[in-house]
């Protein structure tokens, strides 16, 4: 039984004891290398394999994803990154293809993958061990890890840094179960898969896709199906920018994901790119100063601390700068998991640069959704297919 469960010190909450994780048949496809993951840490790490591994198998490109609460804060394959990213994203040193996705995925949304669990397609190698070493983070996952980025992630957290390697070879059954409350649930397994012909239904006046934007809606087909719902996500460059997850509104998911896409971009702005921290300040005091910096709500005692994390406090972004800084974002893709019911998620989609959009298509308001995507100059794709996660 040693290789077919594995005891948990509680499930979801320290009240929820005895807990574990275990197979009916075979063996556990996962191995606990460092550490004692959780339950929550090991439904993250199941979902987030998953989400990467179709990320390469599908692009052929390394991927990495970083999952909090079983939704992915960030999500991305290995597009060399810019100058604005790599100083956005506090990288200097070389990254390998893999640390690049890894970069990218965690750099998406900097505030919400705070302690996030990690997952990675490839065999991790010393540079992404060395970028996961210096970030917040609860575990990882990987198909392997050469011995000396194991030897750099068995030094994190003091030595309990959860590490988990997982068989890439694995294959589920093609049934799946769940129980709530009693009661067994049984369904077949989301085997969706994107490919160019999904793409080929463009139901706007304009038509052409390039070959980047047709990755980006890959990407957002894939992050979607692994999103909890209701989910809208916007992709650039191969990683997802802003994901709205698990909103009871489409247009609510929409706004959340627009919101994070703007941040994303106003965090390649000059004025934060320069902004003279106080020497010492790590990571996480800097996202939250540059999180604090972009809001527009901030009180006055919050002021007061955010001004303590400089040398030399930054003038605030007026809003005409704000604007016409985030007018330059474009080339988006979004991704819905379900049908889009109202035009007010285009008008909100197209605020943050979106040009593209994919989504199953099927609300009986669908040509009004056309209409204003032909209004905003935008393509949108019908692949039939709906993704609820759950």
């Amino acid at each position: 039984m040693a290789d077919r469960e594995l005891s948990l010190r509680y499930g979801m909450n320290p009240h929820q004891a005895p807990a574990k994780v275990f197979v009916d048949e075979g063996k556990l496809p996962i191995e606990v290398l460092n550490g004692k993951p959780g339950y929550i840490n090991l439904l993250d790490a199941l979902n987030s394999w998953q989400l990467v591994h179709e990320l390469q198998r599908t692009l052929g490109l390394p991927a990495a994803a970083s999952f909090k609460h079983v939704s992915p804060a960030g999500a991305a394959v290995a597009v060399p990154l810019t100058e604005e990213l790599r100083r956005a994203y506090f990288v200097s040193d070389e990254l390998s293809p893999l640390a690049t996705a890894y970069a990218r995925a965690r750099g998406a949304d900097r505030m919400c993958s705070f302690g996030d669990w990690a997952a990675l397609s490839e065999v991790v190698d010393v540079p992404t061990a060395q970028l996961l070493r210096r970030e917040v983070s609860d575990g990882v996952i990987a198909p392997g890890y050469e011995p000396q980025a194991l030897a750099i992630l068995r030094e994190k957290k003091a030595g309990a840094y959860p590490v988990v390697q997982i068989d890439p070879n694995y294959v589920p059954p093609d049934l799946e179960t769940r129980q709530v409350y009693g009661v067994r649930f049984e369904q077949k397994r989301n085997d969706a898969r994107p490919t160019n012909a999904l793409f080929e239904r463009r139901v706007t006046r304009l038509k052409q896709i390039s070959e980047a934007a047709l990755r980006d809606m890959m990407v957002a087909f894939i992050t979607l199906k692994y999103t909890q719902s209701n989910s809208v996500c916007l992709v650039k460059d191969g990683q997802v920018i802003g994901n709205g997850a698990g909103q009871q509104s489409r247009v609510h998911c929409t706004r959340l994901a627009g919101q994070k896409a703007d941040t994303w971009w106003l965090r390649q702005h000059p004025a934060v790119l320069d902004m003279r921290f106080k020497k010492g300040l790590g990571r996480p005091e800097r996202d939250n100063a540059i999180d604090q910096f972009l809001r527009e709500d901030v009180i006055a005692a919050e002021e007061r601390l955010w001004r303590e994390n400089y040398r030399v406090a930054p003038e605030r972004l007026a809003p005409h700068e704000r604007r016409a800084w985030l007018d330059k974002l474009d080339g988006v893709t979004l991704g819905s998991d379900a049908f889009i019911p109202f035009p007010d998620t285009i008008n909100r989609a197209a605020q943050s640069g979106v040009r593209y959009i994919m989504q199953p298509g099927g609300s009986v308001r669908d040509e009004d959704v056309i209409a204003a995507c032909d209004e905003y100059g935008m393509v949108m794709v019908y692949t039939g297919v709906r993704l609820f996660h759950h």
